[in-house]
């Protein structure tokens, strides 16, 4: 039923100004304030009804019935988040007058437009993550991107250029992770970024925007900074449409930066997934992530900062080193470490709060939580002043006390606040001399009450009557029906119930007149000074940031320091001869995964020289994709400034990681297993640089074996004559472990398998030489196939084994030598009967001296 199809004349002048208001918000849900409900009509409270699952009305209007929905005011915002993160943009409309004192139609107005990207609604604000509006521009063969998170104050800008500026987009939206991406031109391959994002990005909503404003924005919240016209141009029209929606001064946006590629490694959004950095594949949460097993921050603004350090690893080797410093100085000092973190536990989000202040939707629980992490900093202060390492002491430099303001609002606001900023109880008494007064008033309030009762309970002889109020009749005295006849002349009859009667008298009124003037003028006076706390706070607002942005980092080095000790980490060395060495390093996930097994460490060496490539064979669930990732990890962490679990590293900083890892079909865009594959693998012959870092696991498997050998084979001298990034290859192909022979850069290596009949056992190492073997069978006898299954493909396997000739004899490390005695003697019996998990560590020391001896008598050494 659509208004527009009505003669809006007829309709009461509250449903016309209903009609008047929608007509400016076509594109909105509108949330229209009715007392103490927010009320939906017509298409908008058919559609809040179906989607919020509350119960549909009607309204007479008009002749007709008006479809209607509402929900209470004061429960408005769990509504507004569900129907927010469904995609929809909802205008709130409120009361600008008090109904009270209103001549005709209450005055109400739009206040503001919620948006999946300008949100503040703490039901959708995830403490450990930004929640961005992105707005991408085209012009003069460029695309630019601004990205603002209206709830920390961020503002950043991207220029991409070139043939391959929308696949550069595609990546920023990708580690961004929008919960809105608006449009504001028509885009030359908008298309295809439109299946991109629905593809990618299901959680962020497209929205259009025109803007129509004549405001200049950018001036005001970035005075000093010089930009491109492009650049000026696309953030203007971000402020502007944040501007349209929130509808708030916005001084908090005050800090403008670009998001620079050269400083940072490049991880596209391949990348970013297969290694699970910040999102699992299996369930898209933290947990079995890098970020999971690293998150050892205690604010809201260490944790989105150590989710930014993982996306965007440093290249700058000094800015390394100053990180590394800062990480060793809290490793060495537990009561450093200890101290910092006990300190940080009591700092709340600062940045948001401060955001929520600007845009006036602070509450008093907000000016506590600040008044609490304020009051912690000058102790943080003290913690930090003996540190040595510059990233600490620019930490420590950094934090502003703010003392005056943490004193004001320890004097202003109570302990215990009301959430509602209207009803009064936030401000202390003694911190204003009128508003004291007046709580004197209302306070004496039970005792005049009482007083009164004894009085009028006197004065006629009616032993039960009783006085008391209720927001509807105010005041008034209760009589019994049996003595109701009983009250004298004065008594005037106010209301009529089953078993009593109401009545008022002339001093009883006057008192509830003063009473409640006084309740009012407490209301509006606390509102006033609370008002005032506000103002005070936006005036410190960039300071406060400042001080925000340095916790945040302090808390994510802090954060590190406490995975290193933890996890027994240690501080690679950085070189710039483009050497990745690493001895013993160990999957910082798997490892911490694991319950009953121990992780079995492994080394790699990779250089620009003898080394540049690793091609790994060896049967599947033997390790290699889990070792690939992990030599892909620890690179990383490096570079973020961590330490890394290994026994020891030297790692040269890559400019870039790229993974080809698994195979699954896009049933979005329509592309099969093998598709996928080799668009993946044509990105990374496309952008890989000699300082890349490549992972390829089973190029070519998606198509026939002779077509996927070839391409894998292909590609591998590619990347060898040309590129010469360095490379792991896992690879089923056993023939291009011969490639070591013809290629001066690649080096064979494989799984060590250890064989018992038809059974094998995985040892989880690496070692030198390639295996012309896959143990496919064996794989799936471990998967718990049938046995005639079994039986039949081992026939068919030795009948193409002898119609294909053996392979060539491959040089291989021998499992039983390369793990010694303890594979070829009785000590093997002895290892499996031991229940290592249960064992102390001075009976495991025990044992091993024990083992260690047997096996040196066997030795004869």
């Amino acid at each position: 039923m659509a208004a527009e199809n009505n003669n809006t004349s007829n309709y009461t002048p509250m449903v016309q100004q209903y009609l008047a208001v929608k007509e400016q918000h076509k594109n909105e849900l509108l949330f229209f304030r009715l007392g103490d409900f927010y009320e939906m009509f017509f298409e908008d409270a058919l559609t809040a009804s179906r989607e919020l699952n509350i119960t549909l009305t009607k309204r007479a209007g008009n002749g007709d019935n008006i479809p209607m929905c509402g929900v209470p005011y004061h429960s408005v915002d769990g509504y507004i988040a569900k129907l927010v993160q469904k995609g929809y943009r909802i205008a709130i409309c409120e009361q600008m007058e008090d109904p009270r004192f209103a001549k005709g139609i209450v005055e109400r107005k739009v206040i503001k437009i919620i948006t999946p990207g300008t949100a503040l609604n703490e039901q959708l604000l995830q403490d450990k993550h930004n929640r961005y509006l992105t707005l991408l521009v085209e012009a003069q063969q460029e695309l630019c991107l601004a990205v603002a998170d209206v709830s920390t104050g961020e503002c950043r800008w991207f220029l991409a250029t070139g043939s391959d500026k929308m696949l550069e987009i595609e990546e920023q939206l990708y580690r961004l992770q929008p919960a809105e991406l608006v449009i504001t031109t028509q885009l030359e391959e908008g298309e295809q970024l439109l299946e991109w994002v629905h593809s990618k990005l299901p959680e962020c909503t497209l929205s259009n925007f025109t803007d129509a404003s004549a405001t200049d924005y950018f001036p005001q919240h970035f005075p000093s900074v010089q930009a491109s016209p492009v650049v000026q141009h696309t953030v203007e029209l971000l402020l502007n449409y944040l501007h349209s929606t929130v509808m708030a001064d916005l001084s908090h946006i005050n800090q403008l930066s670009e998001i620079v590629r050269d400083s940072f490694m490049q991880l596209d959004a391949t990348a970013i997934r297969n290694l699970e950095l910040v999102r699992s594949m299996a369930d898209g949460s933290k947990r079995g992530t890098l970020l999971g097993i690293m998150d050892f921050t205690k604010t809201s603004m260490g944790a989105r900062r150590l989710r930014s350090w993982i996306e965007a690893p440093l290249l700058d080797i000094a800015r390394i080193h100053e990180r590394q410093e800062a990480v060793a100085e809290l490793v060495a000092s537990a009561t450093l470490r200890d101290a910092v973190a006990e300190q940080l536990k009591a700092v709340a989000d600062l940045e948001r709060i401060v955001s929520r202040v600007e845009v006036g939707s602070a509450n008093a629980r907000d000016l506590v939580a600040l008044r609490g992490s304020l009051s912690v900093l000058p102790g943080l202060k003290d913690v930090l002043q003996g540190c040595q390492s510059k990233a600490l002491q620019r930490v420590k430099n950094a934090i502003r006390e703010h003392r005056e303001l943490a004193v004001r609002l320890e004097q202003a606001i109570v302990d215990e606040p009301p959430f509602s900023v209207r009803e009064g109880g936030m401000i202390r008494p003694g911190y204003n001399a009128e508003l004291d007064e007046l709580q004197l008033i209302a306070a004496d309030n039970k005792t005049w009450m009482q007083n009164f009762e004894l009085k009028i309970k006197e004065a006629t002889g009616i032993k039960t009557m009783k006085v008391g109020f209720n927001k509807v009749f105010g005041y008034y005295i209760e009589v019994s029906k049996g003595q109701a006849n009983s009250v004298p002349d004065y008594f005037v009859r106010k209301q009529t119930l089953v078993n009593a009667e109401r009545f008022i008298v002339p001093e009883l009124k006057e008192y509830e007149n003063k009473i409640l003037g006084a309740k009012e003028k407490i209301q509006s006076l606390e509102y006033y000074l609370f008002d005032e706390l506000r103002s005070l706070i936006r005036t410190q607002i960039s300071e406060i940031q400042a001080t925000a942005r340095a916790i945040g980092t302090l808390d994510v080095l802090n954060g590190l320091a406490i995975a290193a000790y933890k996890y027994n980490y240690v501080r690679p060395e950085l070189n710039n001869q483009g050497e990745i060495k690493i001895t013993d390093g160990r999957h910082p996930v798997v490892e911490r995964l694991l319950e009953k097994e121990i992780f079995v460490p492994n080394n790699v060496n990779l250089n620009n020289t003898d080394e540049r490539m690793i091609v790994i064979t060896g049967p599947n669930m033997a390790g290699k994709s889990t070792y690939m990732r992990q030599v892909a990890l620890l690179v990383l962490m490096s570079q973020m400034g961590s330490f890394i679990p290994a026994r020891q590293a030297s790692i040269c900083p890559v400019d870039k990681i790229f993974t080809r890892v698994g195979a699954s079909d896009d049933l979005a865009t329509g592309q099969s297993t093998f598709m996928v594959e080799m668009n993946e693998v044509a990105q990374i012959l496309r952008y890989a640089t000699k300082n890349s870092l490549i992972i390829l696991d089973e190029v070519g498997r998606g198509t026939s074996t002779f077509d996927g050998m070839s391409i894998a084979r292909a590609v591998m001298e590619y990347i060898h004559d040309k590129i010469k990034a360095k490379t792991l290859f896992a690879t089923h192909y056993h023939q291009l472990i011969a490639l070591e022979q013809e290629l001066s850069g690649v080096k064979n290596y494989s799984v060590a398998v250890k064989e018992r009949g038809k059974d094998i056992v995985f040892l989880r190492r690496i070692v030198p030489g390639g295996t012309d073997r896959s143990y496919g069978v064996h794989v799936a006898r471990l998967a718990g196939l049938p046995k005639k299954v079994l039986d039949r493909a081992e026939e068919f396997l030795q009948e193409y084994d002898s119609e294909q000739g053996q392979a060539a004899p491959v040089q291989q490390a021998e499992p039983d030598n390369f793990m010694g005695s303890l594979f070829t003697s009785a000590i093997t019996e002895q290892l499996l009967s031991i229940d290592v998990m249960s064992m102390t560590p001075i009976e495991a020391m025990n044992m091993l001296y024990k083992l260690q001896d047997e096996a040196r008598k066997e030795s004869g050494r």
